[in-house]
């Protein structure tokens, strides 16, 4: 490799290959050197885009001594073959998510890459979100008590899928679990711990028998058990998603699939309140009751509690969630190429996420499906 300057070869040229790659060549000393896709209208204007000439086929793509490392930006089911591959051909990749369809294929991939010393990362760029990052603090912290349950709720849309799209298509997407809830898995176990799927269901749509609805439950190594719904019914200006956490006393809401903005629910004392303004700086704080004497004393889970107030606290008000989503993107491709250049580089997301993430949506898939 180049040390100097990192060559992307992209395959699958689409809408979103070309917004991605429009954030990783941000990133300094990283440029576009191919894309592998069909001549179709969207890798045609990608290739516009960034200047390349010509699409070429998967083969010239990975024998081409400038690519050092390899984008997919595929259909699911064309993941794994593609990601081995292109470590077979001696290059890094970053793989949309799923990384595979099964774990087998994931451990698979991640065997060859340690053989080989290569990336092979999916992108799960939830990590990089100073909401998310804040919010494992808070879990950390203790400030509200032990963290009891949680919920993903995904009420999304399925506007822009028509009936032939291969997202419907299990062969070809997994299902929603694989090709969809592998972020919100990683996501969770980044807050509570390793997780295990303890049971799942599907609903199939009447008259046609696609999976559109799912819900799995998942029991973290600290305790919580957290329930992820996704359901894919609603029309665009509809979609919406809300994460929650319990804890003994307060409860954390984070709003969009990339979450930017907060609620804290909190009944708290005044060092409680200190703490939780440190971890969302820049809240607005709304003190909803106040208590003194004998009336601060309060119990649960037959512990004693000493409250002060009861508090809401919004936080990150009015953020936009595409540009968000940009600030991830490049956050995750920066952490990816430091380490391609110094293995030394410590990463928040690696080789693992990408596996486990997709082993609990193998099992949850497995359970809805018994």
């Amino acid at each position: 490799m180049n040390t100097d300057t990192l060559g992307i070869g992209a395959i699958g040229a689409g809408g979103f290959g070309l917004f991605a790659l429009q954030q990783f060549l941000q990133i300094p000393g990283v440029k576009l050197v191919g894309i592998a896709g069909t001549l179709r209208e969207a890798a045609l204007a990608m290739s516009r885009r960034f200047g390349v000439p010509d699409l070429v086929d998967l083969d010239a793509l990975l024998a081409s001594p400038e690519v050092d490392l390899v984008y997919i930006a595929t259909p699911p089911f064309l993941h794994y073959p593609q990601a081995r591959a292109a470590l077979l051909a001696g290059k890094h990749v970053l793989c949309e998510k799923p990384l595979a369809m099964t774990v087998e294929q994931a451990d698979d991939l991640l065997a060859l890459a340690r053989e080989r010393d290569l990336l092979c990362v999916a992108n799960l760029m939830q990590r990089y979100n100073p909401l998310y990052e804040a919010t494992r603090d808070l879990v950390a912290s203790g400030v509200l008590g032990a963290c009891l349950h949680g919920w993903f709720e995904n009420y999304a849309s399925d506007e822009g899928l028509g009936p032939d799209h291969w997202f419907w298509d299990r062969e070809k997407s997994g299902g929603i679990f694989i090709e969809h809830g592998v972020h919100f898995f990683d996501l969770f176990e980044g807050w509570l711990g390793a997780g295990t799927v303890v049971a799942a269901q599907r609903v199939l749509r009447p008259g046609s028998g696609i999976e559109e609805q799912v819900q799995g439950t998942v029991r973290h190594a600290s305790g919580p058990l957290v329930n992820h719904y996704h359901g894919f019914t609603q029309p665009s200006r509809l979609d919406r998603q809300e994460f929650r956490l319990l804890f003994e006393h307060g409860e954390i809401t984070l709003e969009e699939w990339v979450p930017v903005r907060a609620r804290i629910r909190a009944a708290v004392d005044e060092a409680q309140t200190r703490t939780l303004m440190a971890l969302f700086p820049g809240s607005r704080l709304d003190v909803l009751k106040t208590y003194g004497g004998r009336d601060r004393a309060a119990r649960g889970r037959f512990k004693e509690i000493d409250i002060y107030q009861q508090i809401e606290m919004q936080h990150a008000l009015g953020e936009d969630k595409q540009r968000r989503y940009c600030e991830l993107l490049r956050s995750l491709f920066a952490d990816q190429v430091a380490w391609v250049r110094d293995r030394s580089h410590a990463r928040k997301i690696t080789e693992r996420n990408g596996r486990d993430s997709v082993a609990m949506a193998d099992m949850a898939t497995r359970l809805a499906t018994a």
